[in-house]
C-alpha cells in the first residue's frame, strides 16, 4: 500500500508540473518546475528498482538527471 501511495505521490508531481506547464500557469524555466519533475521521477525510479522493471528505470533515471540538471545549469539573461 505505502508503495502504492509513494507511486501515486511521484506521478501526481510530475503531471502537476507537466500541466502546469501545458496551461501556461508554470514556467519550466523556473526551479519548481524542475524540483517537481526530479522529486516526481526520482519517487517513479526507485519503485520501478523494486522490483527491477528496465523501461520504467531507464525513464524515470534519465527524467531524474535531466531535471537535476536543469535545476544546477547556469542561467543566461533570456531564462
Amino acid at each position: 500500500m505505502v508503495r502504492q501511495v509513494a507511486s501515486f505521490a511521484g506521478a501526481l508531481l510530475i503531471l502537476i508540473a507537466y500541466g502546469g506547464h501545458q496551461m501556461g500557469w508554470m514556467d519550466p524555466h523556473k526551479p519548481s518546475y524542475n524540483i517537481l519533475n526530479a522529486i516526481g521521477s526520482a519517487i517513479l525510479a526507485y519503485i520501478a528498482f523494486h522490483p527491477f522493471q528496465i523501461g520504467f528505470v531507464v525513464l524515470e533515471v534519465v527524467w531524474t538527471v535531466i531535471s537535476i540538471y536543469a535545476l544546477l545549469r547556469p542561467r543566461t539573461a533570456n531564462q
